[in-house]
């Protein structure tokens, strides 16, 4: 398992969330921190398919497999569960670094499925976790923090209850400053190069991106080498000392 918070001798980290074998190959090659292995990222990304996992076996980059299995709220029903606690076990077998999981409680009112959680937790055993983007549904996203320290979690992956980070920059100095260095506060959602440094204003460290876009008319999305270019200048330019490789 990493240590829960960025390390201060590597500066700002990066992790690339991926739904397909050749943007995988990609970061692994461009020697990123972390890599969030989904399916289907249009709607969010999904639980990633046996061949995806089996893709990502002996990867020498951390590789963080989402459990959810389907688009939609993350109240989950009993059966729904049980598939994710299956789901856990086939990462495990597939000799992964963690997971990234979150369950709420309502579709409606949102709030953390702690008893799920703990299922879910337990079925990761000692792999690493981060919580993901439910505590965004959460009517205050410090709320998790608390909890997710107690569950184990490594980090949260948050935008601050915004739809974008960039919009979520208070709740976020909030949820830095109540993590206090005990959990690490990752920001996602549209995140790229113009944000790095209005994110670390407000004690962001960790980033989580895409760099994808569009390729094609049937909405095909792949990681655009001029925006993950792009974002790693900025990540060194505020204090980044691992270099990334080009794509």
């Amino acid at each position: 398992m990493t240590d829960s918070v960025t390390d201060p001798k590597t500066g700002p980290t990066i992790e690339i969330c991926v739904d397909a074998p050749k943007d995988f190959d990609r970061a692994v090659s461009a020697r990123v921190d972390r890599i969030e292995l989904c399916s289907a990222l249009a709607v969010g990304g999904l639980t990633p398919t046996p061949g995806l996992l089996a893709h990502a076996r002996h990867c020498p980059v951390p590789v963080y497999a989402m459990i959810r299995p389907r688009a939609g709220h993350f109240c989950f029903s009993a059966a729904e569960v049980a598939s994710m606690i299956e789901d856990i076990a086939h990462v495990v077998d597939s000799g992964l670094a963690g997971v990234v999981l979150g369950a709420s409680t309502s579709a409606t009112e949102p709030g953390l499925d702690i008893e799920t959680l703990e299922r879910l937790c337990q079925a990761a055993g000692p792999l690493g976790k981060t919580l993901h983007r439910v505590v965004d549904t959460l009517s205050d996203p410090v709320s998790a923090i608390e909890p997710a320290i107690e569950l184990g979690f490594e980090r949260i992956l948050t935008s601050g209850g915004a739809d974008q980070a960039l919009d979520g920059l208070q709740e976020l100095a909030r949820m830095v400053q109540a993590a206090a260095s005990r959990i690490e506060i990752m920001a996602g959602s549209g995140v790229s190069a113009p944000h790095v440094q209005p994110l670390r204003a407000v004690g962001i460290e960790a980033f989580h991106a895409s760099c994808a876009r569009v390729i094609d008319s049937s909405g095909t999305r792949a990681i655009d080498p001029e925006a993950f270019r792009s974002l790693q200048t900025a990540l060194v330019a505020a204090g980044r000392r691992r270099l990334c490789k080009p794509l």
